[in-house]
């Protein structure tokens, strides 16, 4: 039996009208990869920030490497081994790789200068470590992809000697190419004796990576940790949701009209588009790898980004987006990918954030209508079922599943004609992910024209009527979605088609 690294025993928190975490245990072994499932809410992130010294536990123990342990930090937490690479970025993007892999602790000489050349040679230690080969410690974050980024988050949490590394979501903003080039970082990190929690909503990943896996599920442990391998699929999402999901995606026949929206000759420095159309009440996917121009298409619809030439027309009327508001007005609502940047202010209430893009319907004789404002945000909560105990909540503190579909109330609480969902189901549970397809739905018997933006192929096949593939900023392939197979749209991607 390897040895144990972390064990977490009867752990409990509460907040004010929310049980988080109700007497749940995680154990953590050398050379393990320790998958921590469950829908969002279930919390999984509460139970990561007391190992990593956010939260303090209202009850319960943490033991290291057998020693019993108190993290009042995150500072006494490194202490101790613990590492944790977040879905969301922390980074100085306006400085080198080696300086973010060392902030807070950077290594000064004799005059109390920072020792770049130091630094620099401990980061290329960590990076050839771990075989990051593709990035150089004097390389300015803010020129990197994605990808990189992440890397250079996990050389981050590597400089702490962390024995014990979290990956939150790690693989979120990831290619296909990409995400096996974090599997072997991973493989290799337990090759050398470190434990991995390893946070995905990303079923198949598992297969390929995880070893053992605990559930949560109501801020409770469902059952014992067991074997990934041990457990049938259709077993573990019934754990994780408390309901048998027998369909990802709902059976729905949807009536397609008339095309209402044509986008044509879209050109800037990142797109090249002839055309492109959605008709009434059709759900239209994009597909492609990340960078290929499938969110800088919606924002350049939307308004969001400068264009040389584009031309919009919509129920056959030309209309000009020169910016968000424009967009709005003329019906088009963009749902953003990166809700905590983007699509949301963390730290107002679920009130303030549902109602932020239409205040101006509650206006009466130049003043906002406190009633209509709050009438309003109720009634998104009740349609879109968010879960939180009041609706002056700051969004910070709901799940990500809520907060996505806080994202959803706000865009949709007034009247819109098309919606873009960029990355819809991102970061979030089976459970909430089919909550989402039922409401996608629901609109399109309402009329509304879809454009759906994702990097998952099965949820492109599985709600799509048409798909279109882009490369490169450009517009490669148009295919029924009824005709469409996961390697037809890989081959397009691809550009092999």
């Amino acid at each position: 039996m390897s040895r144990e690294l972390i064990r977490m025993e009867g752990i409990c928190k509460y907040f004010p009208g929310v049980k988080a975490l109700e007497n749940v245990d995680l154990v953590v072994h050398e050379g393990e990869v320790h998958a921590l499932l469950g829908e969002n809410g279930a919390g999984k992130s509460t139970l990561i920030k007391i190992l990593n010294g956010v939260y303090k536990p209202d009850a319960g123990s943490i033991y290291v490497k057998g020693e019993k342990k108190e993290f009042h930090s995150v500072n006494d937490a490194q202490a101790c081994g613990i590492g944790i690479v977040f879905q969301e970025f922390n980074l100085c993007t306006d400085v080198s790789v080696a300086e973010n892999v060392f902030i807070g602790r950077l290594k000064t000489n004799a005059l109390g200068m920072v020792n770049h050349r130091q630094i620099a040679r401990d980061t290329q230690k960590i990076l050839d470590e771990v075989g990051l080969h593709s990035i150089k410690p004097t390389d300015i974050v803010r020129r990197m992809s994605a990808a990189q980024m992440q890397m250079v988050e996990i050389a981050k949490a590597i400089s702490t000697n962390a024995d014990v590394i979290v990956f939150d979501e790690p693989t979120a903003s990831l290619t296909e190419n990409e995400t096996q080039i974090l599997f072997g970082i991973i493989r290799r990190l337990c090759s050398q004796g470190k434990g991995v929690v390893y946070i995905s909503h990303r079923m198949e990943e598992l297969k390929e990576i995880a070893d053992n896996v605990t559930v949560l599920r109501d801020g409770q442990k469902i059952g014992e940790s067991f074997r990934f391998a041990d457990m049938p699929m259709d077993e573990l999402i019934r754990r994780m949701v408390g309901r048998e999901l027998k369909d990802k995606y709902p059976v729905y026949k949807r009536k397609i009209g008339d095309v209402m929206l044509s986008v044509d000759h879209v050109k800037n420095r990142k797109v090249n588009v002839d055309h492109i159309e959605v008709r009434r009440g059709e759900i239209v996917g994009f597909a492609g790898l990340v960078g290929s121009g499938r969110t800088e298409l919606a924002r350049a619809i939307f308004g969001a980004d400068p264009v040389d030439s584009m031309e919009i027309t919509l129920n056959g009327k030309r209309i000009v987006n020169k910016s968000p508001s424009d967009a709005i007005k003329n019906g088009i609502t963009y749902l953003t990918e990166d809700r905590k940047r983007e699509g949301l202010a963390l730290r107002m209430t679920c009130e303030q954030n549902i109602n932020m893009s239409s205040w101006d319907h509650y206006v009466r004789n130049g003043f906002v209508s406190r009633k209509m404002a709050v009438e309003n945000a109720q009634k998104q909560r009740e349609r879109f079922e968010i879960k939180t105990p009041s609706l002056k909540q700051i969004v910070n503190n709901l799940s990500g599943g809520n907060q996505q579909k806080v994202v959803l109330a706000k865009g949709l609480s007034h009247d819109t004609e098309i919606v873009i969902f960029d990355e819809p189901t991102r970061g979030i549970d089976v459970g909430v992910k089919f909550e989402i397809y039922k409401i996608m739905n629901q609109l399109s018997d309402e009329g509304v024209g879809i454009i759906m933006i994702s990097s998952e192929l099965p949820e492109i096949l599985g709600m799509s009527d048409r798909i279109y593939t882009m490369h490169e900023g450009k517009v490669n392939g148009e295919v029924a979605g009824a005709e469409a197979s996961q390697e037809l749209l890989l081959k397009y991607i691809a550009n092999l088609a």
